[in-house]
């Protein structure tokens, strides 16, 4: 079928649609949800058969929903009516919680139903579930509703406000009053439990230092514990330890709330002034702390198999965050380990350089060239790692120059429900480095990497195994994955041919270099980086200005609305 989606912006829930919907063999085109003017042209240009609509932030005018069957993808129970419904769900401490894809009608949310599905409500932030059950659910939602459409016949459920059985209800916009922190009687659960309702956006409103913040990224601590409920009492890389009335919690992320334009950054970079007084508290070890703590980069080991975890904020990696995470893997190589398991975080591999500590550089374009040659550091470092087979295992998704990092492994393994976006041209024409021009024509072909490059399009997993990029799909499910890969990981490491595999990747490697040093790929590739950062051209600068401050959509990609693509049209 053709099917138009109508969404704010092509987020990961948008992506992740788009990509298993294309699979099927669906013609699929995007239009940002601009004005009603523009949502009519675009219905009007490509004639959809069905128009689906994963992520919106306001209704779908009743000129296109009258005329064609709508489908509203809500993060939300059955009957749950209203713009933050897994906010609510999370701070109020709800047990289950579900997807409804219903048609949209004149009453937002509260249209007939055509799929649903609950889920258990783990504890964790709110961009983490989003990612992952709200993200599984409604994948299978929106399969089963597409099918149901394509079949004909089937009658949609109306939503019975009175059936006891419908555990949803309307509620408001959760504004900061419902967010509101009070330090000297909440305790630490509570807290969390409003700071992972509001993680991602908009955070919660508070004070600190006898300043206004907006506070993001919140973790759990057990064991260091002292100081006045509210007082920062200790800071490690880049999150803040604030005392609650029974222990305390980390704080990873700022925002300024009375400055026009601020930018969500590590929270020691934003007090580095204020925190002049305050304990560091470093820890001493890779290996994880006996109790709960935030710790960004863990190593564990199991037999012959080292598991190097690096989970940082949204998935980008600061010129810092590189250097520390290069330290750590050649640490990690002089464990007594055959393989080497680059883990990432749960909701990111990595997205590639830190946008937004650049952006708040006092040179961006001198940022931007420390920040990738430390990423190109750390991906030689992988490349020319001798002495043990190494692997990606994708928890979450990867983007931009964090794809090919991970493919400087010997192996990447997948979670089927993550996404990949192996490009960089959507940030202003960024040439890209990581040793992207090495590591993809080898995997994919050269024709396949100008594909890949120029098309811009999301890759689920199954269709980079397809691709060549990836090496294995595993399973979706976030626990099953990480099984799966500990026991494929010990296979590698006992088996029979390890020592003769290994031999392999050492002459491969040699003869790669013999053929071209891998330095002149670098030297390339950032021949072509200097030019984005310092040269004439402003695109980079601008797009990256535009992404980190979020500025409203003014058009959407040609990339993605292929009905507005000149000379295109669709068959009656």
């Amino acid at each position: 079928m053709r099917i138009l989606f109508l969404c704010h912006a092509f987020n990961s829930l948008s992506q992740r649609l788009y990509s298993e919907l294309a699979a099927r063999g669906h013609r699929l085109s995007v239009e940002y949800d601009i004005a009603d003017t523009v949502a009519e042209e675009a219905v009007a240009l490509f004639r959809p058969e069905l128009i689906i609509a994963p992520y919106l932030r306001r209704a779908i005018p009743e000129s296109i929903w009258r005329q064609h069957c709508c489908l509203i993808v809500h993060p939300g129970i059955v009957g749950d009516r209203g713009p933050s419904a897994l906010d609510w769900a999370i701070q109020d401490g709800e047990q289950t919680w579900g997807v409804t894809v219903l048609q949209a009608t004149g009453e937002l949310d509260g249209g007939p139903v055509w799929a649903a599905e609950t889920f258990p409500l783990r504890r964790a932030k709110k961009s983490s579930l989003y990612r992952h059950e709200v993200s599984e659910a409604a994948t299978r939602v929106v399969i089963r509703a597409v099918e149901r459409f394509a079949a004909g016949g089937f009658v949609p459920t109306p939503v019975d406000d009175a059936d006891p059985a419908v555990r949803g209800r309307v509620r408001p916009l959760m504004r900061q009053a419902d967010r509101a922190i009070d330090w000297q009687h909440d305790e630490t659960a509570r807290i969390l439990a409003r700071l992972d309702a509001a993680d991602g956006f908009p955070g919660v409103a508070d004070e600190l230092f006898g300043e206004s913040w907006t506070l993001f990224d919140g973790w759990p601590e057990d064991t260091l514990r002292a100081g006045k409920p509210g007082d920062v009492i200790a800071w490690r890389e880049t999150a803040i330890l604030r005392a609650t009335v029974d222990g305390a919690l980390w704080i990873g992320h700022l925002r300024r709330r009375d400055a026009v334009d601020s930018l969500k950054l590590p929270a020691t970079q934003v007090l580095a002034e204020q925190l002049a007084t305050i304990p560091e508290a470093p820890l001493d070890s890779y290996f994880p702390s006996a109790g709960r703590t935030w710790q960004d980069i863990h190593y564990e080991e199991a037999g012959r198999v080292g598991f190097l975890h690096f989970d940082f904020y949204n998935g980008a990696m600061s010129t810092r965050q590189c250097r520390r995470l290069q330290a750590a893997y050649r640490w990690a190589q002089q464990r007594p380990v055959r393989v080497l398991v680059l883990m990432g975080g749960r909701d990111y591999w990595s997205n590639g350089i830190h946008l937004v500590s650049i952006e708040a550089a006092e040179s961006p374009a001198d940022e931007s060239w420390a920040n990738i040659n430390a990423i190109d550091d750390l991906a030689e470092a992988i490349i020319t790692s001798a002495d043990q087979i190494t692997v990606s295992a994708l928890q979450g998704n990867c983007g931009a120059g964090g794809c090919f990092l991970a493919r400087a492994a010997d192996l990447v393994w997948a979670r089927a429900g993550v996404l990949l976006n192996p490009h960089y041209r959507n940030m202003g024409n960024l040439y890209g480095s990581e040793y992207w021009t090495y590591l993809l024509p080898a995997r994919v072909g050269v024709d396949g990497a100008q594909a890949i490059m120029r098309d811009r399009l999301p890759m689920n997993a199954a269709a980079g195994v397809a691709a060549g990029f990836v090496d294995a799909c595993l399973a979706s499910d976030a626990q099953a994955f990480r099984i799966d890969v500990a026991r494929r990981a010990a296979e590698l490491a006992a088996a029979p041919d390890f020592t003769a595999r290994l031999q392999a990747k050492r002459a491969q490697r040699l003869a790669d270099e013999a053929a071209q040093p891998l330095a002149s790929y670098r030297a390339a590739e950032l021949a072509e980086m200097q030019r984005n950062f310092y040269g004439f051209d402003p695109s980079y600068h601008v797009a990256r200005f535009h992404f980190v401050h979020k500025t409203p959509n003014s058009w959407t990609p040609r990339h993605l609305a292929i009905h507005r693509d000149l000379g295109w049209s669709v068959p009656p």
